[in-house]
């Protein structure tokens, strides 16, 4: 069956409520399971733009679904299906969720996004120009704007409710989660980014950076959570056209970023529509990412 071209909301689906996020909507499904529905919904500068993107919640949801698969051997996840014809009957019955809701197990997240960068980007380019450091780490001095690390480097932040995650210190992880979890996160984070990297990398597309969100089911497991290695929490940049020292390239969302700033908005709410053509630049490059990363192309028709 074809996709619906967009969905902006999902609270007509009967069930509890639990959180509507700047992307997911997340429903209590009972028996210890979660509805997670990937909207079309984008933000940008933590605003929630008035313009959908076609398909983007199929994207994060097919995209989710392969890493899951593909990394399962690392460590385990809460994937119960991405199939909405094995989901409970009360669900099945919106087909406008197919493609884009997972049926997860229930977990009690840990409140931090562990964050992996292997070039020089974003916050960590900005900390660096600052004092020559990434989240308190000396990196070499001389580096250029989105250049490759020596190695991979774990910056965990915290996980904020609204606004901006904060990047925190080793130590402050520790605080969080206890010493022992945070060493089993930081190690299997690095397990999942260097493995995720060089597959991608073969395939034309570099992760620069992604977070991933892990959480314990109610018998202790580490479980990865939330969506993994998507455009919406990696950077992907196209690996033919990567040259240090500029912005690059890329298949997720840094394209509306870099419209956005071109215009007179203060990055406060409310945040100003999308050109048609920007918006479908944008589906576009989602949906390029998923046809590179998994080689074939996204059934939308």
């Amino acid at each position: 069956m074809a996709l619906a071209t967009t969905l902006s909301d999902s609270t007509f689906t009967g069930l509890p409520l639990l959180h509507k996020g700047k992307v997911r909507d997340v429903y209590d499904a009972g028996d210890d399971m979660l509805l997670l529905v990937a909207t079309d919904r984008l933000s940008a500068f933590d605003c929630v733009l008035p313009t959908p993107i076609k398909y983007k919640g199929a994207v994060l949801t097919a995209l989710s679904t392969f890493w899951f698969k593909r990394l399962e051997h690392i460590v385990p996840n809460h994937l119960i299906t991405a199939e909405l014809d094995e989901m409970p009957e009360d669900i099945r019955n919106h087909e406008v969720l197919r493609g884009r809701s997972m049926l997860v197990k229930r977990t009690k997240v840990f409140p931090v996004e562990c964050v992996v960068r292997g070039y020089l980007e974003g916050s960590g380019w900005k900390d660096y120009l600052v004092d020559g450091t990434v989240c308190g780490r000396e990196l070499p001095p001389g580096l250029k704007h989105c250049d490759k690390l020596l190695s991979p480097i774990f910056t965990p932040a915290t996980k904020a409710a609204t606004g901006h995650d904060e990047n925190i210190t080793q130590v402050e992880f520790m605080q969080a989660v206890g010493h022992d979890t945070a060493a089993e996160l930081k190690s299997i984070s690095k397990q999942l980014y260097t493995e995720a990297s060089e597959y991608a990398l073969e395939r034309g597309i570099i992760i620069a950076d992604t977070k991933f969100e892990f959480g314990e089911d109610k018998d202790g497991n580490v479980l990865l959570i939330d969506e993994v290695l998507t455009p919406d929490s990696s950077r992907f940049w196209d690996a033919e056209k990567y040259e240090p020292g500029h912005k690059q390239p890329s298949f997720d969302k840094q394209f509306v970023r870099e419209y956005l700033e071109t215009l007179d908005w203060n990055k406060q709410p409310p945040a100003p529509p999308l050109p048609f053509e920007v918006a479908e630049a944008t589906s576009e490059r989602y949906l390029k990412a998923y046809e590179l990363l998994t080689g074939e192309k996204l059934k939308v028709d």
